[in-house]
């Protein structure tokens, strides 16, 4: 859709252009985009590439254009350290309301943490709405912590457990709570394990270092050979010693599961306190339940689950799972942190270990309550919730239609304009973040369920179908599936899908996971276009399916990537005997990955539910469940009819090793 055509068909932007310069409005015959968009996309690369006086000599010429915000956002947001305040109050002024004054606020809040300037920080952190930087918060505490002395050490944990990188913020709150006797040696080490089994060897040393310069010495040693840290040393020796080596058997534990059990109960056990013990005992079975190994639920046995951190647990259920080990599921989910409790994939399972340990009608009645409260068609697992309750999956019945003022709501809505703009523009990522931003409004309440179906419903008119479906998906109690779930392209879709025997409900399941029907989607690993094809697979499939004329370029080419797609997920779906999970972990992670999954002959035949839970990475294990799940809710809507996620999933077994792959070149 060209931005001439946006304009004509969004008044408050329209208006926002009427009032610029001659110049600024001026159409390009041969691009049909306003003349300055050019200079705004030019602020863009800029910004990027961190020319600060570029910037500034752009900045005059995108006065009164719509996305000037961003202009001015960009220039001085690039030279912020050496801005006055009074430069940034009068950017607060000026840009009141914007995405963009609420933005510069959490860079200029990031500074004043860092240059320790906590009355000013203190002055101006009420005024920043969004609060959605962990570091900003973290610095919050810092900055009270020095005001008032107040006891903030549960909210910094919750913050600091939660960082995955280091960072000056927490790392500053920590040490000050640490100086205040506000946070123990435990904590901190807490935080030191934590960092170093999610890979983070610098955040581990950071938090060493708050005890004390010797207790982060041996870091460096850990990180690099934490078996020959261990072989050098024969007792752990006091507290840190102790928690060294728990450390080095972590960053063991990665690597070599295995040979850390060995090492762990011939020789570090005795040494470690009981606390200790379990924790090393959880990653080892973290580490084995990852490699879907049986000895998995050995190591979890030696550990107590109150010393299990939540991730711990969540994989001794999986491995639990794998081996119908019914009560060690009850036990670990009830082990679990309340808030982790209540996600909907732990009440599920701890709903089915309820009815499958059940000893009469109270223990049925609970597991029917949680089900219940989570049963619906907005997820995997709501969607098999309702099916054990007895259930099949509707489309729900349509909304109340949109009124005329509630479509104006969001069609006079300046944010939600200045997004679709730039998205138009060729700036997806800024559109985005106002986009979102809008449609928060702030943090405060946010936008009601018909402000949210409005705001939706703008972005499907002009076909920005990915603002749609995630506005769509945040309504509460009213749901538009046909916002939620919504079917462009629809005669190349279905055309292609049954030429080729593919259900349709399964390729825009698929889309809908892999690119939100943005057609020039490109990902950070070089996927591309609807179906977020690799070029290697793409010409592959290409030569499969009798395409002789594939060329590179085409790949963003709305049929050439369905028709490329489709014949690829075919190819893999028919190499899976139809297995819809094992065919959608195999268009995520590559047919190799779900092969090693099932397991070889001799293995359990378990439900596909199972099979997926136990997915090794977590991306996969996401993509499979929503990609299913999107599935069901497709071809419900496209059939009119009551339909079963169990029956798409059904059970998997282990592969047959003498039975052939009928494609084994498959990329």
């Amino acid at each position: 859709m060209q931005l001439s055509t946006i304009l004509t068909s969004i008044p408050l932007l329209a208006s926002l252009m009427l009032s610029t310069t001659a110049s600024v409005h001026a159409q390009s015959k041969s691009t049909g985009k306003v003349a300055s968009d050019d200079v705004i996309l030019e602020m863009s690369q800029a910004f990027k590439k961190g020319e600060r006086k570029r910037l500034t000599s752009l900045l005059p010429q995108v006065r009164g254009h719509a996305l000037e915000p961003w202009g001015a956002y960009w220039e001085l947001r690039a030279r912020l350290d050496s801005a006055s305040a009074m430069e940034v109050q009068d950017f607060f002024s000026r840009f009141a309301g914007t995405y963009q004054e609420d933005r510069l606020r959490n860079d200029w809040l990031l500074l004043l943490g860092q240059r320790r300037d906590w009355a000013n920080f203190s002055a101006e952190l009420p005024n920043f709405r969004m609060n959605d930087d962990r570091e900003v918060r973290c610095y919050a505490i810092a900055a009270d912590q020095t005001l008032s002395g107040a006891d903030l050490s549960a909210n910094l944990k919750r913050e600091w457990y939660a960082q995955k990188d280091a960072d000056d913020g927490c790392n500053l709150a920590a040490t000050r709570l640490y100086g205040a006797k506000k946070l123990t040696d435990a904590d901190i080490w807490r935080k030191a394990r934590l960092a170093m089994e999610a890979n983070r060897p610098r955040a581990a040393r950071m938090a060493a270092e708050i005890i004390s310069p010797e207790a982060a010495a041996p870091l460096d040693e850990i990180v690099n050979n934490p078996t020959r840290y261990l072989s050098k040393r024969v007792t752990a020796g006091g507290k840190t010693g102790k928690e060294a080596v728990v450390l080095a058997l972590i960053r063991m534990a990665s690597n070599d599961p295995d040979l850390t059990a060995s090492v762990l109960e011939n020789h570090w056990s005795v040494h470690l306190n009981p606390e200790q013990r379990s924790w090393v005992w959880g990653v080892i079975g973290k580490q084995m339940a990852q490699r879907l190994t049986p000895d998995a639920m050995e190591s979890f046995a030696k550990a107590r689950d109150s010393e299990l951190s939540n991730d711990h647990l969540g994989w001794k259920v999986r491995a639990a799972l794998r081996q119908g080990q019914w009560k060690t599921v009850l036990e670990a989910t009830n082990a679990m942190s309340p808030e982790v409790r209540q996600e909907s994939t732990w009440v599920y399972w701890r709903a089915r270990a309820l009815l499958k340990l059940a000893k009469g009608d109270a223990d049925r009645a609970e597991a029917a309550q949680l089900l219940q409260g989570i049963a619906g068609v907005r997820g995997f697992y709501e969607q098999l919730a309702l099916e054990e309750l007895g259930q099949r999956i509707n489309t729900p019945a349509r909304p109340v239609a949109l009124s005329a003022e509630e479509k104006d709501g969001a069609r006079l809505n300046t944010g939600l304009n200045r997004g679709l703009y730039a998205i138009h523009a060729g700036l997806r990522s800024e559109g985005v973040k106002e986009w979102n931003y809008s449609t928060n409004l702030h943090q405060r309440g946010g936008m009601n369920d018909r402000d949210l179906m409005a705001a939706a419903d703008l972005a499907c008119q002009h076909e920005v179908w990915d603002r749609c479906i995630s506005t769509s998906d945040r309504t509460k109690i009213e749901i538009d599936f046909e916002q939620r779930f919504p079917m462009p392209f629809k005669d190349a879709v279905v055309q292609r899908a049954t030429k080729i025997g593919l259900d349709p409900a399964y390729v825009y399941g698929l889309i809908r996971q892999e690119s939100r029907f943005v057609m020039d989607a490109h990902s950070g690993v070089g996927a591309s276009g609807l179906m977020q094809v690799m070029p290697p697979t793409a010409k592959w499939t290409a030569k499969k399916i009798g395409m002789t004329d594939f060329k590179p370029h085409q790949i963003t080419d709305r049929d050439t990537n369905i028709a490329i797609g489709t014949g690829y997920l075919k190819l893999i779906l028919d190499d899976f005997a139809g297995s819809m999970p094992m065919a959608t972990a195999a268009y995520n992670a590559g047919p190799s990955r779900p092969r090693s999954w099932r397991g070889t002959t001799g293995g359990p035949v378990m439900e596909a539910a199972i099979w997926a839970e136990n997915v090794p990475f977590a991306e996969t294990r996401d993509y499979v469940k929503k990609v299913l799940s999107n599935t069901t809710n497709y071809a419900a809507l496209i059939t009119g009819q009551p339909q079963s996620l169990k029956l798409r999933l059904g059970n998997i077994g282990p592969r047959d090793a003498s039975q052939l792959v009928a494609n084994q070149d498959l990329p």
